[in-house]
């Protein structure tokens, strides 16, 4: 009797599995990239509409101007990205069958030491420029600018609006997008993308400047190198936040050219624009990307690992 051919099982059905795994819309992990990128925008856009049209009709058409850096208005309007990005962020996690906080804000780590060594370190980084710039005799404090029970509420309030900032703009930039893009292309091409972006979106700043802009950008790194090596966003945020809260509140200098209300410090930037970012503020001065290659040089000695998993 002869034997009927016998053919191999992963011959016959491995081409099947994979032509129906990979389509146009899925690839073999699940609704692919771009297409993920393209409904959280939606969800986003959805939401902003819907924002919009509540403050309107809140308003009846007369909304007052805010100082934007006031700690009122700067928590108001970074607290509305935060909910832009995180609420989208929360529905996709649903659709992919995935923890909110492997997009970078684990709950478990909320608050703990990778958060306050960043403080601290963007509050020393802000410090050691202004020192540079100072020693090159183009900047100098004047004298405290609030007094008595002022210094306790105002520093308590602009932390709090500094930390809102932190976990708003990290988040919308290097929480559910850089991880999403990292699926699709990488992480460093990610971060490259969403890093120009950072600095377009400062763009619309009434006060900023091309340098300026490339310091944005650099920071932007920076922070792409934070997440890479420690695996969360938490230490971007708290650099974040001391860096903010030192240069608008503690220092009082110009951020993007617009100065803060209940600031600690009133201080003076002169000389040329290379040394002080001049009306632009420190952002804008050829110290900060010096201040910000130390720290990344430091950080790299520090954190060795690639943690970012995807």
């Amino acid at each position: 009797m002869s034997n009927p051919e016998i053919i191999p099982p992963t011959l016959s059905t491995e081409p099947t599995s994979r032509q129906t795994r990979n389509t146009f819309f899925r690839g073999p992990n699940g609704i692919r990239a771009g297409w993920r990128i393209l409904i959280f925008l939606a969800i986003a856009g959805a939401l902003l509409t819907l924002i919009s049209l509540v403050v309107l009709a809140v308003a009846h058409g007369r909304i007052s101007a805010m100082n934007q850096l006031s700690p009122l208005g700067l928590g108001l309007s970074e607290g509305s990205i935060f909910l832009l990005a995180s609420i989208p962020a929360t529905i996709m996690a649903r659709i992919e069958h995935r923890n909110f906080g492997q997009y970078g804000l684990p709950l478990r780590y909320a608050f703990q030491n990778d958060f306050w060594t960043g403080t601290l370190l963007g509050f020393l980084a802000i410090s050691g420029c202004l020192l540079a710039i100072f020693l090159f005799r183009g900047f100098h404090l004047t004298g405290l600018a609030i007094h008595g029970g002022t210094i306790l509420s105002a520093t308590v309030k602009w932390a709090c609006a500094f930390i809102l900032v932190g976990l708003a703009e990290e988040f919308a930039f290097r929480g559910y997008l850089q991880y999403t893009l990292t699926t699709g292309m990488g992480f460093w091409p990610s971060a490259f993308l969403l890093s120009a972006l950072f600095g377009f979106a400062h763009a619309s700043n009434p006060g900023e400047s091309k340098a300026g802009l490339v310091s944005v950008v650099l920071f932007g790194l920076l922070f792409c190198l934070f997440l890479r090596r420690t695996g969360n966003l938490w230490w971007g945020v708290g650099f974040h936040a001391g860096w903010d809260w030192g240069q608008t509140f503690f220092y009082g200098v110009p951020d993007s050219g617009i100065t803060a209300t209940n600031n600690l410090f009133n201080s003076t930037l002169s000389g040329p624009r290379w040394l002080s970012g001049g009306t632009v503020g420190p952002e804008a001065s050829i110290f900060a990307p010096i201040a910000l290659a130390v720290v990344a040089i430091w950080f790299i000695s520090r954190y060795r690992e690639n943690r970012y998993q995807v």
